[in-house]
This record gives C-alpha cells, sequence and structure tokens, in this order.
C-alpha cells in the first residue's frame, strides 16, 4: 500500500501558501472567498445583502431571483447569505420588503406649515422621491402575483397602506371615519400606488410635480363627489377648503368642477 501523501507545503522561508492548496478557513469556518469580497461589520453585511436584494427582486419576478444571485450581486458566498438569512430566500424577500416599507411609510409625516393641499403636496413629494431613488425597492414591495407572496409579505404591503390612511384620515382632521369617507381614501391611496407605478414602467414622462398636483386634484375632486353621497366627507371637504386661499388650487379646481356642469352659449 502506498504512503498518503503528505499536505503541500511551502518552500523554506516563504510565508505564503503553496499554489493549489486549499485557502485556510477563517474564524467563521467560510472557505470561499470570491473575488471582490470583503469583510464587513455584521449589521453593514446584512444591509448590503438586503439592499441587494431589493435590487433583485424588484427588477425581475422574485421566483427567478436565487440566494445564488444575491451572494454574487453583494460579492459574497451562499453560506454567508445563509448566516444572515437562515431561511432562505423567503426570509430574505420579507426582510427586503420590510425595510422598504419601514423607509416609505416614513415619508407619509405631515408637515406642520401650509394649507391642507400644500400639506398634501409636501408629503407626495416626499412620496414620489422614494419612488425615484428605490424604484426597484418600491416596485418589489408593490407588485403583487409573486410565488414567494405569502401572507406574512402582503401583511408587510397592508401595514402600509394602513400607515397611509392613519395620517391621511388625520390630517383631514378626521377621529372616526365612517365606510364611504374611508373608502374614498383608500381609494385615493391605491390611485397614487397606481400611479407611481405607471410612472416608473413609462419612464418617468411626467414631471414629479405635475403628477403630484394632478393627484392632489384627484383627492379633492373625489372628495366632492364622495361629498354628495355622504354628509362626513362633505364636512370633512368644506373644513378642508375653509383653510384654502381664495383662488388657491382647490379653489380653482372646484371653480373648474363647477363649469363643467354649467349649460353652454346658445
Amino acid at each position: 500500500m502506498a504512503a498518503p501523501t503528505a499536505p503541500p507545503t511551502a518552500p523554506a522561508g516563504s510565508s505564503g501558501p503553496v499554489r493549489g492548496a486549499a485557502p485556510a478557513a477563517g474564524p467563521d469556518g467560510e472557505r470561499p472567498r470570491r473575488a471582490g469580497y470583503r469583510r464587513l461589520p455584521v449589521q453593514q453585511r446584512r444591509e448590503q445583502l438586503i439592499a441587494v436584494a431589493l435590487a433583485l427582486f424588484g427588477s425581475r419576478p422574485p421566483e427567478e431571483v436565487t440566494l445564488d444571485d444575491v451572494a454574487e450581486a453583494a460579492g459574497a458566498s451562499r453560506p454567508l447569505v445563509y448566516r444572515y438569512f437562515a431561511g432562505g430566500k423567503q426570509q430574505l424577500y420579507e426582510a427586503a420588503l420590510r425595510t422598504a416599507a419601514e423607509e416609505l411609510t416614513s415619508r407619509f409625516r405631515v408637515p406642520s406649515r401650509g394649507t391642507p393641499t400644500e400639506q398634501l403636496a409636501a408629503v407626495l413629494d416626499r412620496y414620489f422621491a422614494f419612488v425615484a431613488d428605490h424604484d426597484a425597492g418600491y416596485g418589489a414591495l408593490l407588485r403583487g402575483g409573486s410565488v414567494v407572496e405569502t401572507a406574512r409579505t402582503s401583511a408587510i404591503v397592508d401595514d402600509v397602506r394602513r400607515a397611509a390612511l392613519r395620517r391621511t384620515l388625520r390630517h383631514l382632521g378626521v377621529r372616526d371615519a365612517g365606510p364611504r369617507l374611508t373608502l374614498l381614501v383608500r381609494s385615493w391611496i391605491s390611485v397614487v400606488e397606481a400611479s407611481a407605478l405607471s410612472w416608473l414602467d413609462e419612464g418617468r414622462q411626467i414631471p414629479p410635480d405635475s403628477l403630484r398636483d394632478w393627484l392632489v386634484d384627484q383627492f379633492v375632486a373625489m372628495s366632492a363627489a364622495t361629498a354628495g353621497h355622504d354628509p362626513q366627507t362633505a364636512r370633512m371637504l368644506a373644513g378642508l377648503l375653509e383653510l384654502e386661499p381664495p383662488g388657491g388650487s382647490a379653489d380653482a379646481l372646484m371653480a373648474r368642477l363647477r363649469d363643467l356642469g354649467a349649460p353652454g352659449p346658445g
């Protein structure tokens, strides 16, 4: 029987590894080292993996994204990704969605100054700034229909919508919204979401400030339509218009709406 082959050793006087020898395991037991790999602090690495995952999940269907894709894009190894997300891709997907949801929710803060429509416009400015800067994350958050969508991922998205509903009603001075006013605000939030996704899909052709002004007008117009069916919405709209300056954007819109119903000449 042949004697066992001795492991390769470095030449005398050499401190480096022998070509062909396996790299020594690090203190965490991870041997593979990809090109461009660098060790990061735990929290920084986790945030990096989430950011990379958001970009990948937002750029193509989540079911087509693998942990190998995330690892390669992050300059890490698959075992390293599993170390941070032991539940695999599903856990990483949920963490990415939660990160996008938390940041988006933070944009719903209403400024203390300005008329009601100016305050609403300021919130939309922050909202569309998030959409513009995190288009992949926004798409991953709001586009449904993925096979990795679960009750938990749906709950994350619903939490964002509930936060938007609560803060919009608070902005309107409504503590206990009835079903029609609630439906109005929920419907308008859906319009904002759909508009943002369409804006991204169509190459951002509409200037953000123009889109913002249109969505503010949408809210006033939808409120006017609902006011004819709901006394609570009528009171809300009347209070909003009282705080708007004469000749302002809300006043001008209401005048245009009245003109639409006026009989034409002849």
